[in-house]
């Protein structure tokens, strides 16, 4: 089923946030100035494991996580795939996120992120799609 993504119901994101335990966030950064690395803090503060996903910064740490190239490197289950990437990167991370297994129940994309022929190709894979939203903002939001 296609979800409307001009709108969420409260109860989807609440569903989502609370069942992610595992987040990779894709574009992370070590940059303490860009919102990845805000969000990636935030995350950790919440008790989430987030796994940074960067080919630039592989093998680095970001806030004391290893940092992996592509979504296929982490040897762990992902729950959620936090996208800080362009809209036009969407689909490239869709496609390597149905390629895992098991697949993210997942893909976030942050504010201004937003592709909906890639949503449409991760939700026929059976993976929820939450874009141009930021965990930050929901998270307090929902009361979570």
């Amino acid at each position: 089923m296609a979800t409307n993504h001009d709108h969420y119901d409260p109860a989807y994101l609440s569903g989502i946030l609370r069942e992610a335990k595992t987040i990779a966030v894709v574009g992370a950064s070590p940059n303490p100035a860009r919102p990845s690395f805000g969000v990636m803090r935030f995350l950790l503060s919440k008790g989430y494991h987030v796994i940074p996903v960067n080919p630039g910064q592989a093998g680095k740490e970001i806030l004391g996580q290893t940092v992996f190239a592509t979504l296929g490197d982490i040897p762990d289950p992902i729950d959620m795939v936090d996208v800080f990437r362009a809209s036009e990167y969407l689909h490239e991370v869709v496609d390597e996120a149905i390629a895992l297994e098991p697949r993210p129940k997942t893909i976030w994309s942050q504010l201004s992120v937003r592709d909906d022929f890639a949503a449409k190709q991760a939700e026929a894979a059976g993976i929820n799609v939450v874009m141009d939203r930021c965990p930050a903002i929901e998270i307090p939001r929902l009361g979570l």
